[in-house]
């Protein structure tokens, strides 16, 4: 079976959500969903993983459309990219990321500060919070920031070094991008990722364990 979703010019997460009811709709197949950016490229292929399908991902005729081919249940890799090449008609070079099913601990920061009394000593606590992170093993699966949390990610923030240690550890960081919007930081942001409350809710949902700040 094969159903494509066509969420072009749909702010997130819709593109995500419709996907993921296409997905839960059927048992075995191809759900195509067709998005007009990079974000929404990267947020549906993340939902990808997060299910544990492979998927994907051909270059539209734009230079910013993506057909993100997500294969669930029991259809060949192989029989997928030439179904898919055959219906588009030409060659693409098209690739099928690795899957991650690392689900460890997801560490939630909603704040730029810990705690609720003094805003200066709430910000040294968490500077002290997230150097413990860095120092101390096994790492966190994934850190998220929302709210004034994605402070602590972006351009003048005293924890950045931490967190770009961390991502060297491969940790993964996200920050939400309808927050990083409202405190006008899309251009701050200096580490990690830009995600959105369907994928940070995902983070937290499948995490074998979540602690939550802020």
């Amino acid at each position: 079976m094969k159903i494509e979703v066509d969420a072009r010019k749909e702010a997130c997460p819709r593109p995500v959500i419709r996907t993921k009811k296409e997905l839960e709709s059927i048992q075995d197949g191809i759900v195509t969903t067709i998005v007009d950016n990079e974000a929404a490229k990267d947020n549906v292929s993340k939902l990808a993983i997060s299910l544990g399908y492979s998927f994907i991902i051909d270059k539209g005729e734009e230079d910013s459309e993506y057909y993100i081919h997500i294969t669930k249940g029991n259809v060949n890799d192989m029989e997928v990219k030439k179904d898919i090449a055959h219906d588009m008609d030409q060659d693409h070079n098209l690739t099928i990321p690795k899957l991650d099913s690392t689900r460890g601990l997801t560490i939630a920061i909603g704040s730029n500060k810990m705690g609720n009394g003094e805003e200066e000593l709430g910000k040294i606590l968490m500077k002290s919070f997230i150097y413990t992170v860095r120092e101390t093993t096994p790492f966190p699966n994934t850190i998220v920031f929302y709210n004034s949390g994605v402070y602590l990610t972006c351009e003048g923030s005293e924890v950045l070094d931490d967190l770009k240690g961390l991502v060297e550890e491969g940790v993964e960081i996200i920050s939400c991008g309808a927050c990083l919007d409202y405190y006008h930081l899309q251009d701050k942001i200096q580490v990690g990722e830009v995600g959105n409350m369907y994928l940070i809710y995902e983070k937290m949902k499948n995490a074998n364990n979540t602690i939550t700040l802020g």
